[in-house]
């Protein structure tokens, strides 16, 4: 999954591709490398980021998604709006990625059940203002699961079919660097509970903590790349059905070579 944020203010590309021109070159840059789905996001959700209105964000979202699926692209929309998510859909996005797994807006299931997308449901407890404050756990693993357990329960009470979830366990939203850490080495406990499990590592605050230089200076998101790859590689290995990253062409070789060593040829 190639990430495209047409935003002003995401971590790491914030401005890259606001305009629709550079968001369609690097979208078809993505998918013409290998990518299998492009998702395209009108509103940041890194750390500390504040909520545009739901207007901004389809103006955003809904240009660049109607080009790229007339071009044949397979398309999900990241919002956490179920109105931004309906217009996207219309619009030829398939695919709905929230980030807050339906608690944002309760509308979603609805707009997820009567269009029979898939929906990723990802693990949250807030938004990106206060989510630094959340992340208390007696055990991340086993609140991370139930917590997800209950989303995927209530998807289903809504009507969503199984077979159209996908989970991610949220790395890095409402988690510090140990708990996200404590998440990809049992993620083996995700992929367990029987769905798609979608892994989302791409040069975030973990990786910049682990790559410090030795006064302690996280490494900025751009120097993230090799990191990315190796944990799409394991993330592959482990049985993870895909990976949300920027630079689609590293993570692919990575994971090509995972496949093969699982498979023991080529």
């Amino acid at each position: 999954m190639g990430v495209l944020n047409v935003t002003p203010d995401s971590f790491s590309d914030g401005g890259r591709y606001l305009d629709a021109d550079s968001a369609l070159a690097h979208a078809h840059e993505m998918w013409a490398r290998g990518a299998d789905i492009i998702d395209v996001g009108g509103e940041s959700t890194r750390p500390g980021a504040l909520r545009v209105d739901a207007q901004t964000e389809i103006d955003r979202v809904l240009p660049v998604i109607r080009a790229l699926a007339e071009d044949g692209l397979r398309l999900s929309v990241d919002t956490t709006r179920a109105a931004v998510a309906e217009a996207a859909l219309d619009a030829g996005a398939r695919i709905i990625n929230d980030v807050s797994g339906g608690l944002a807006d309760p509308n979603m299931a609805k707009v997820a059940a009567a269009t029979e997308a898939p929906w990723i449901l990802m693990h949250w407890r807030g938004h990106s203002k206060d989510m630094n404050s959340l992340a208390q756990y007696e055990d991340v693993v086993a609140d991370v699961r139930a917590e997800l357990s209950a989303r995927v329960d209530a998807a289903l009470a809504a009507g969503v079919a199984a077979e159209r979830i996908v989970i991610d366990p949220g790395l890095g939203f409402a988690k510090h660097a140990p708990q996200d850490w404590a998440l990809l080495h049992n993620l083996a406990s995700f992929v367990d509970m029987g769905f798609p499990v979608l892994v989302g590592a791409s040069r975030k605050r973990f990786l910049g903590r682990l790559l410090a230089d030795a006064e302690g200076t996280p490494r900025r998101p751009s120097g993230r790349e090799d990191a990315t790859a190796a944990i799409s590689a394991l993330a592959a290995a482990a049985g993870a059905w895909g990976v949300r990253v920027h630079s689609v062409g590293a993570s692919l070789d990575a994971v090509a070579v995972a496949a093969a060593w699982r498979r023991g040829h080529e």
